[in-house]
This record gives C-alpha cells, sequence and structure tokens, in this order.
C-alpha cells in the first residue's frame, strides 16, 4: 500500500525543519562559510546549502530509505517508485548576503505527480505546507485565495535567471509588465515567492528558468490554495517557467509574460 500523502507531509515537514536549524546556525557565521560557483559568476552555493541538504537527507534516509531522492547540490540517488525532491536553501544570495528572505523546499512525487510538500521559512517559522488531497496550509491554518484581482491592482512577484544575457531579455518582459501592475517584487527564493503566493502576500507570480527543486513544494502550495498554476513554455531565447495566480489574473499574466 502507498503511504499517505498526509505521512509524507510530515516526514517532509520533519526534514525540513531538521535542515532550518542547520541554516539558523550558519546564518549566524554566514561571513565564515566557504563559498564556491556553478552555472555562473552570480550562482553561489555554501557550506551550509550542502549540510542543510545532507540533514534532509538523512531524516529521509531514517524514515523512507527506499525512495529516491533528487537534491539541488547532491543529485539524483535510489530508484523508489516514490521520489524526494529538495532545495535545502532557496534564496542563498540572500542568505550570503544577511538578509532574511530564503527557505527549505521538500516535496515528494509519484507517478501521477506530487503528493506532498513543504516550504519552511526557518526566520520567521513559518511552515506552508500541502498535500495532492488536502488544503494547502500556513502553521496549521488553511491557506485559501479566492480573490481575483485586477492586474492593474496586483502585486507581482518574479524572478532573474543567473545568465546575464537572459536577465537582460527578462528585464523588457518587467518593464511592459511594470506600468500595467500595481507593482513588481523580486525577492530571490522562488520557493518562498509561490509559498507567498499561496498566502496572498503576493497577488500572482512567474518566473522563468526555474528548475525543479525551486517550484516543486511551492506550486503544490499554491495549487491546493485554489490558484492557477501553470506552465510556461519557452519561447525564442527565453527559457520555460511557471506562472501562479488566481484565474482571471492568471490570464491578463500570461498576455504578457507567457
Amino acid at each position: 500500500m502507498s503511504p499517505r500523502p498526509v505521512a509524507l507531509r510530515v516526514i517532509a515537514s520533519e526534514a525540513a525543519r531538521a535542515a532550518g536549524d542547520v541554516l539558523r546556525e550558519r546564518f549566524v557565521m554566514r561571513g565564515e562559510l566557504v563559498v564556491r560557483t556553478k552555472s555562473s559568476s552570480t550562482d553561489m552555493v555554501s557550506e551550509a546549502d550542502e549540510a542543510a541538504e545532507a540533514e534532509i537527507r538523512r531524516v529521509l534516509g531514517a524514515r523512507r530509505p527506499d525512495d529516491a531522492i533528487l537534491g539541488e547540490e547532491g543529485g539524483r540517488t535510489g530508484t523508489g517508485a516514490l521520489e524526494w525532491v529538495v532545495d535545502p536553501l532557496d534564496g542563498t544570495t540572500n542568505f550570503l548576503y544577511g538578509i532574511p528572505a530564503w527557505c527549505v523546499s521538500v516535496a515528494v512525487r509519484d507517478a501521477d505527480g506530487w503528493l506532498a510538500g513543504i516550504v519552511f521559512d526557518p526566520i520567521r517559522d513559518e511552515v506552508f505546507a500541502a498535500e495532492r488531497d488536502g488544503a494547502a496550509t500556513m502553521n496549521g491554518t488553511p491557506l485559501v485565495r479566492s480573490d481575483d484581482p485586477e492586474l492593474a491592482a496586483s502585486l507581482i512577484g518574479t524572478g532573474f535567471s543567473y545568465d546575464a544575457a537572459t536577465r537582460e531579455r527578462q528585464a523588457a518582459v518587467v518593464a511592459t509588465l511594470l506600468p500595467r501592475a500595481r507593482d513588481v517584487r523580486r525577492v530571490g527564493a522562488a520557493a518562498l515567492d509561490l509559498a507567498w503566493t499561496a498566502a496572498g502576500r503576493l497577488d500572482g507570480y512567474y518566473e522563468r528558468g526555474v528548475k525543479v527543486w525551486d517550484i516543486a513544494a511551492g506550486s503544490l502550495i499554491c495549487e491546493r490554495a485554489g490558484l492557477d498554476v501553470r506552465p510556461l513554455e519557452a519561447r525564442g531565447d527565453l527559457p520555460d517557467g511557471l506562472l501562479a495566480a488566481p484565474a482571471g489574473l492568471a490570464d491578463a499574466l500570461a498576455s504578457i509574460v507567457a
């Protein structure tokens, strides 16, 4: 018998909180961390990212030893029917600069899609959670987005690529969007953007160039909060991505950014 999504959500929360404990300790001593770059000079990874992922893998290895894991830092391991998709520190640049806008994302999927997901904000002690057949919650309180604001009255979240040429093209899209929306925010952590959209702190969100570990838990949380979550197909020199917003706003936003 397959495990119930609620049981998997509990395990995801345990793993995310364990990583959060590691990250809070290192956030205080971030100036001492060894930092290296990955895809570009602006794409940083630190000892904190790696230590947090090791802690998630420790918890999952103890609780679900037969499952596969896909981590941003450690790649894919295992071959189980269930796969955990992990971003141990989403918002590494914020973390290293001392900006308190970063999080841990842990999600699990089967052949039919996402079963459960957690976005944990250790600084604010906020746990955003969802499972396939349940309501999205924040610290146990249901998140339900029943509003559908006009684009002109909407605060939109987005993010940008690590690649300078792609950022230039993304800036052109923002230049078109900005005068038509209330305003645009670039927080710097896709999972947190999605969780905040589910909570109504952002009216809508879109981003291109995100990886599966960036959006795994957050996209499920948005869906279970009643939002329209849709893929953005690659176009021209822009990579694919994701959009999340109430249905009417999603249509208006997509007409500009899709």
